[in-house]
């Protein structure tokens, strides 16, 4: 394990003059005080609603990391980015400020998977709330029925071969507007 900048903690432990396992509790002690104090989807969810806010954005991003010795390589390796890492997913708000972050999962699963592994579709149901996505979401909110209310909206996706319509080109640029707060939010 290793810091952001590559470091890794008996270099931080000798540079500091205490023994590496010194440092990997005070790690561990540090990602459980951060734990504890990180927000329940529930009640970020009802803060949302409380405020008079109808929508979040939802969006998904793989934290690039490097694979550990002995561990399988399946796991942590993402097929659509070509990396190693931990897969995250994030609500923020229309002004784009972070709300909620999932837990991180290996890369090997999908965004969807994520997302339907926390109920986040019937959490937000519940919550009378609508989530705009990218089309990374696709396909997330198809169990409802066809007289229900979206809680999940994706733009469209190009047939094969073919091109989009205009009207379809001018939904997804209007949630591509809409979500780009969303996309500086998670940059931050």
């Amino acid at each position: 394990m290793g810091t952001r900048w590559g470091q890794r903690l008996a270099d931080l432990a000798g540079g500091n003059d205490v023994s590496r396992t010194t440092v990997d509790r005070w790690l561990k002690e540090m990602i459980e005080v951060l734990a504890a104090k990180a927000p329940r989807l529930q009640r970020v969810l009802a803060k949302i609603v409380w405020e008079g806010g109808g929508m979040v954005l939802l969006d998904g991003s793989l934290i690039p990391g490097e694979r550990r010795a002995g561990l399988p390589i399946k796991r942590r390796w993402s097929a659509r980015d070509k990396r190693h890492g931990l897969l995250v997913i994030a609500l923020t708000d229309v002004r784009g400020r972070l709300s909620w972050t999932s837990t991180a999962r290996p890369a090997h699963g999908s965004e969807i998977t994520a997302c339907r592994h926390d109920d986040l579709v019937g959490r937000l149901r519940a919550a009378g709330l609508a989530a705009i996505a990218d089309l990374g979401f696709v396909g997330l909110d198809d169990d409802r029925g066809p007289d229900a209310d979206p809680a999940v909206i994706t733009g469209y996706k190009k047939p094969r071969g073919k091109k989009l319509p205009p009207a379809k080109k001018l939904v997804n640029q209007l949630i591509a507007a809409k979500r780009a707060v969303c996309e500086h939010a998670f940059a931050t």
